[in-house]
């Protein structure tokens, strides 16, 4: 990076251009409610002969002058080279460029016809004056812009170098003229792509917060993917071998790199993209939009599409039909991406290097798998994690917290975590309670211990500066160990968070590990505490920098700002100049709240030794290798109650599985009816918490009613119920880099009705979530892909087809089908998963259209460190075929003292009734329900931790 002082700034950044549609045949561009578009309107009956012939003269004055407009812009579009001084050859190579293929060459608002052309860009405003396209570039880039071109090359099995040299200026400040490309065979599912200035050292993501994989033998000779460049004129593709698909073209646009800009831009094999947070928007992007998704870290309620709490550089693209691949920018400084019809995307950073991975899939599943063997396996969470969580800022006392949660208990509501918020603290100063209000804290989580529950309590990341010396061990320790954020070489940044002047620790800086695990110790001496909620991480600032203001340099105002929401990067954060260990915060500050969770998760392991429990707002891709996330300040509206479930899913795919919204909304009231809706689907969240603000009414599920309790208390105990499944979902993941919560089109590769539906989900592969969205309804349509499908509630056969349906839908109860093939473990619940885990376990059998089912169960203790590590757990597969359901363990590491037995067994799908039932070779009693085609074993006693063979006849 270029010191500051040598930089110069640019215009202001862009602001979407409105221009208008070029051809009214482009239907897809259209924009309904553009005010450019009217209904047509007849005149009013009773017009005199003078209004008539005024409203005709006035008519056809103003087809003459749109008809000379439209002369105008078509002489100018079409003789614009005549009168200007590109040549005719640059002009042959703009007209052929259709508008969806058209990408920016000059992303400011003051974009003028001159300074497009000494660019050496096309210009060529949309000529159709009535309709409206929301950001069509006027100013674009040639088919033959010149840029780097291939000097030297060199090339091994494993690896091929370029050095790439431009002659030519881009109009960007301090471009890098010399470029090292690094094309790594790494696996042969990943190609990892570098470019670099071989000649000055620049930010890289640091390894010690992100890991970073090496390469395996098998890419040598088993490559699905084959690499392709141009020399001349330099371009990439890379092309998947079996097929030749192209799913990566850089032929398009303009490579650029510059020390605060770099652009790199790229055709994609299809308009199905996912991916790209942290964004509150539907889970399929619409490309005809031509959506700009901004990575930036920022603290502010969600809202549609603007940058959000954290920063998710990594896409999946379905091709068809049936196949996906992905791509993912190890890149933490601010961040645009620009989704364009062609179908293509274009990258912008404001620093950094460009480090690129591409996935080849085939399947979304395997995309995320290998996503994740670059980034971090998730973390397995600790058994109660998974239970529900009651929480709201402001309690107000620990007298208060006990009653919400005895209010709770009482109505038989299944509970495992009750929550702090900030209120608990003294003066909002970390690692201190108030001996006022919460006084009784001690006491209380000793009886919510003695109750089987846990606790979790806010920290937030900025330390107090206001307390006298000697009276604040979190600020002198660490004035002592030198570990905060400097805003130069000596003085540290000051800013305001709650308890009035800050400093912020430089989590990047290694002794702030030690800093953080003294403090937390320290706290945990006091309260013992289980979790940790990690709050205002993005960094929050409640003034714009620091209480002093920032520098006037190209670090605070580049040269090209990402469309943030507050248009300035130090909106409500630090000074982009600040200075931390792993460089300036202009670089790190996507990565502030994922350095903070490391240190956090590596001090509760110190201080537990068991698993940490952490939940953090602020995430960035490995993140879930230590904490979940919490979808932030969402509001008590049926839309965010909508957008939740997108959001989920995008987690799940960038590898944070242990993922949730806080339940009935945490700004505003919430209804009784939208409160109720939401516990429903709440309880399919991965991280299941009833949350909300201050200065609300209640809403912890006794809060609403008999109704309410009732309803909240039947969906809670099927996920309870459901607790071994979910967990061996979580095994998994953990493992092998898989979903939890997973969109329909993970498990229907070749159906595209599944590419966009959000409104439904599944767990794993077995169980699909059809929940309520709407006010007033009590009906509900549910896409069923073509699989067997039985209502969980009854084992009914709802569909053996792809087809939609409407189903009931009362407001007690959410629709939960379970899909044919996949076997569901589950245990008797209670209303807490320490008593849960004493009980007797049970299987939901449904088969599929061959009679075929399998299923799998982990079970280990629930809280110690490394168990799959270690292989201290169990791991139990149930197959079923030819109406004999099996058990094959793999591993019996794992035995609790309760034992595991096995006390029902439910077989959905059995179309002819049996006459006899075995387990073992001896006959048992069973049920057989003759409309549900549902075959019951109950009242056995089968040990796990041994085989067993249950046949019928």
């Amino acid at each position: 990076m270029m010191p500051a002082d040598k930089m110069e700034a640019e215009p202001v950044p862009l602001n979407d251009i409105e221009p208008f549609i070029e051809d009214a045949d482009d239907r897809d561009l259209l924009i309904s409610d553009s005010p450019y578009v009217r209904s047509k309107r007849l005149p009013p009956r009773g017009l005199s002969k003078i209004t008539k012939f005024t409203f005709s003269l006035f008519a056809f004055i103003a087809v003459l002058v749109l008809f000379s407009v439209f002369l105008m812009i078509l002489t100018r579009q079409w003789d614009f080279a005549a009168t200007h001084t590109p040549s005719v050859d640059i002009m042959s190579s703009c007209h052929h460029i259709p508008e969806g293929r058209r990408f920016d060459c000059y992303p400011y608002s003051n974009a003028t016809e001159e300074k497009c052309l000494e660019r050496g860009c096309c210009w060529r405003p949309v000529a159709n004056p009535l309709i409206v396209r929301k950001s069509v570039p006027y100013c674009y880039y040639p088919s033959d812009y010149k840029g780097y071109a291939v000097e030297e090359m060199s090339e091994t099995d494993t690896e091929t170098r370029l050095v790439l040299n431009r002659s030519t200026e881009t109009g960007y400040p301090d471009e890098v003229m010399k470029l090292l490309v690094e094309v790594i065979y790494e696996t042969s599912e990943r190609l990892h792509i570098k470019i670099t200035d071989p000649e000055n050292e620049r930010y890289e993501v640091p390894t010690e917060l992100v890991r970073r994989p090496t390469a395996t033998d098998s890419a040598t000779t088993k490559k699905k993917y084959r690499f392709e460049f141009t020399e001349e004129r330099f371009s990439m593709k890379v092309i998947r071998e079996d097929t030749g698909l192209v799913l990566l073209d850089t032929d398009h646009g303009a490579f650029i790199y510059s020390d605060q800009f770099i652009q790199l831009s790229t055709l994609l094999p299809s308009q199905y993209i996912y991916g790209l947070g942290e964004h509150m928007s539907k889970l399929l992007y619409t490309l005809n939009t031509w959506d700009v998704l901004t990575m930036w870290d920022v603290d502010r309620p969600p809202i549609p599409d603007a940058n959000l709490y954290g920063s998710y550089p990594f896409y999946i693209n379905m091709e068809t039909p049936g196949t996906a691949h992905g791509f993912l920018l190890m890149n933490s400084n601010g961040l645009d991406v620009i989704l364009q019809p062609a179908p293509a995307i274009t990258w912008r950073a404001i620093g950094g290097i460009l480090d690129m991975y591409i996935f080849m899939g085939p399947s979304p599943a395997d995309v995320v798998r290998q996503y994740i063997e670059v980034v971090g396996h998730p973390i397995l969470p600790p058994y109660w994690g998974l239970g529900f969580h009651l929480c709201r800022w402001n309690y107000g006392s620990a007298n208060r917290t006990r009653f919400i949660n005895e209010r709770n208990r009482n109505a038989s509501i299944p509970l495992d975590v009750q929550w702090n918020d900030i209120d608990y603290m003294h003066e909002y100063l970390d690692f201190e309670y108030s001996m006022n209000r919460y006084k009784e804290l001690p006491q209380l989580i000793d009886e919510l211990h003695g109750l089987g529950q846990h606790y979790v309590l806010m920290t937030d990341p900025a330390i107090s500066a206001e307390q006298p010396s000697g009276e604040y061990p979190a600020y002198d320790r660490g004035v002592e160990l030198d570990i905060f954020v400097k805003m130069n070489d000596t003085a540290y940044l000051i800013g305001e968070v709650w308890p009035g002047k800050t400093v912020y620790p430089d989590f990047t800086n290694p002794d702030s590990e030690t800093y953080w695990t003294e403090m937390m110790a320290d706290l945990h001496t006091k309260v013992d505490f289980d979790g940790v909620w990690l709050d205002m991480n993005e960094p929050t600032n409640m003034v714009d920098g620091s209480v002093f203001g920032c520098q006037d340099n190209t670090m605070e105002h580049p040269v090209y700002l990402p469309h943030v929401v507050d248009d300035n990067l130090y909106t409500k954060t630090l000074c982009m100049s600040a200075q931390q260990k792993s460089g300036l915060h202009y670089d790190v500050h996507n990565l502030y709240g994922h350095s903070e969770l490391l240190r956090t998760s590596r001090a509760m392991t110190t201080i537990r030794q068991k698993r940490p429990f952490i939940i953090s707002r602020s995430t960035f891709s490995s993140s879930g290798r230590y904490a979940g996330h919490w979808l932030g300040d969402n509001k008590s509206m049926w839309e965010y109650l909508v957008s939740s479930i997108p959001e989920i899913l995008n987690f799940n795919m960038f590898g944070i599985p242990l993922v949730g919204a806080d339940i009935c909304g945490f700004d505003k009231n919430a209804t009784s009816e939208l409160c109720q809706r939401w516990h429903q689907l709440g309880a399919f969240y991965p991280f299941a918490r009833n949350h909300n603000s201050n200065n609300t009414i209640d809403q912890d599920p006794a809060a609403f009613g008999q109704e309410m309790i009732e309803s909240t208390r039947k969906v809670l105990l099927i996920r309870y119920k459901l607790l071994p499944y979910l967990y061996t979902l979580f095994f998994e993941a953990h493992t092998q880099g898989s979903t939890v919560a997973r969109p329909l089109f993970f498990e229907f590769l070749d159906d595209e009705d599944t590419y966009d539906i959000d409104r439904q989900f599944l767990w794993g592969a077995g169980l699909m979530i059809t929940p309520v969205l709407e006010k007033n309804v009590k009906k509900v349509e549910a896409y069923f892909p073509d699989a067997l499908w039985y209502d969980y509630y009854t084992g009914y056969l709802v569909s053996s087809e792809a087809q939609v349906l409407l189903l009931n839908a009362p407001i007690d109860t959410i629709n939960l089908h379970v899909r044919g093939g996949v076997i569901l473990p589950y245990q008797h619940p209670e209303v807490t998963t320490t008593a849960s885990r004493n009980n007797d376990f049970g299987l939901i059998v449904p088969l599929d259209e061959n009679g075929i089912a399998s299923g799998v169960l982990y079970w280990d203790d629930g809280d110690s460190l490394n168990t799959t590590e270690d292989s201290g757990y169990t791991l139990i597969r149930f197959y079923c075929a030819d109406n004999i359901i099996s058990s094959h363990l793999e591993s019996i590491a794992y035995e609790p003292s309760s034992g595991m037995i096995l006390g029902v067994v439910e077989v959905y799908g059995v179309n002819t009734q049996p006459t006899e039932v075995t387990l073992n070779g001896s006959p048992e009693h069973f049920d057989y329900n003759q409309v549900a085609k549902v075959l019951n074993v109950t009242g056995i006693s089968v040990n796990l931790m041994t085989p067993f063979v249950i046949s019928w006849i």
